[in-house]
């Protein structure tokens, strides 16, 4: 009897379940088709996803890992080799993380409508360094395209680091080497310079504007350096005859072109239009250094700024560079655009001597 009561109610709980089932399909309640095909396309989607990333997943690990092997296997066995490559990947991390840099303030010139001059110092500087080691760099990122090229460009490290590779490819014991090396290139033409200033001399009709031209040749000739007032007291002599750089000789201006590691061997057009464009940047740099103030400046950031105004920074300490580059700063915040041609002879004027020679008083 307890049996039958119980299978009873069963029968009747089913039924009732049946029937609210067909109640809620006939009135479009629920639909199975409709419910259950996009569930399924949404699992489906979900996987493959999934499981597209998890590959990925696993074969970057894989070769994460069998990378690092590669690199302690190098360490161990050929480590002279393994600081190559080491400094080859840096570089090229550098070189895309500067690229990024460079594409973002591009981005913000051009919607911004922001002009060069305008830029923060530290953005003006990336710009210029990064525009001078792309075209060096063109012909090393074109080496490597092949498979199995970068060894190429290993052997070419170890034998020519200097004429082939940017510095974000060298060593930090190569940098200053290499820099050293450039400085002694670049001072062989202080003596030219200050011949060519010297010769200049006789062409200037204002006696008094004469003798101090001659005597700021003399006392850089004889060791001494030259005081900033000394050097402003003949601003009017360079904006336009005899040594304007519309004015100046050709010979001079190819005297001046190594000062800033360009080639004298162009036409004499070519040449001013180079120093022209050269200067007025490096005059930018300036009044962007001097808005944000060179005691803001890092270590390395002072010894780049320093020679790259015509110091050799790597034998000085960090007192000697910002003295020296806030006598530079001075002079250059006194100048007008027309005037850029005393800043490219400062480049003598002021490291020639420096910090070796006496003061002039």
């Amino acid at each position: 009897m307890a049996l039958s009561c119980s299978s009873l109610c069963s029968h009747l709980s089913l039924i009732r379940l049946c029937g609210l089932r067909t109640n809620i399909i006939n009135h479009g309640l629920y639909s199975p088709v409709k419910s259950y095909q996009p569930r399924l396309s949404l699992c489906r989607h979900y996987s493959s996803s999934k499981a597209r990333r998890g590959v990925v997943r696993y074969v970057t690990t894989k070769l994460q890992r069998a990378n690092s092997k590669y690199e302690d296997f190098l360490k161990r066995r050929f480590p002279r080799f393994f600081l190559l490559y080491n400094t080859f990947m840096k570089g090229f991390r550098l070189l895309y993380q500067d690229a990024k840099a460079v594409v973002r303030i591009k981005t913000k010139m051009s919607s911004a409508g922001v002009q060069f001059k305008d830029l923060p110092y530290r953005e003006m500087e990336m710009l210029r360094q990064f525009r001078r080691s792309l075209i060096k760099a063109v012909p090393l990122v074109v080496i490597t395209i092949p498979p199995f090229a970068n060894y190429l460009v290993f052997v070419l490290m170890y034998f020519f680091p200097r004429q082939l590779l940017i510095p974000h490819f060298w060593t930090p014991s190569q940098q200053v080497e290499f820099q050293g090396v450039y400085h002694s290139l670049r001072a062989q033409h202080h003596w030219p310079v200050l011949k060519g200033l010297e010769n200049t001399s006789h062409q200037v009709k204002d006696r008094q504007l004469q003798g101090r031209l001659k005597d700021l040749c003399a006392k850089v000739q004889n060791g001494v350096n030259p005081k900033v007032s000394e050097i402003l007291a003949v601003r009017s002599l360079f904006s336009g005859p005899p040594l304007g750089l519309t004015r100046m000789s050709t010979q001079q201006m190819r005297h001046i072109s190594p000062l800033l590691f360009l080639t004298p061997r162009l036409p004499g057009f070519l040449i001013g239009r180079r120093l022209n464009n050269h200067a007025l940047e490096l005059l930018y740099l300036d009044r962007a250094l001097s808005r944000l103030g060179h005691h803001q400046l890092s270590e390395a950031e002072l010894r780049q700024a320093c020679y790259v105004r015509g110091l050799n920074s790597t034998r000085l300490d960090s007192n000697q560079c910002r003295e020296w580059l806030s006598q530079w700063l001075q002079v250059s915040s006194s100048l007008k655009e027309s005037e850029v041609s005393l800043l490219l002879h400062s480049i003598v004027l002021l490291s020639a001597n420096y910090p070796k020679g006496s003061s002039g008083h």
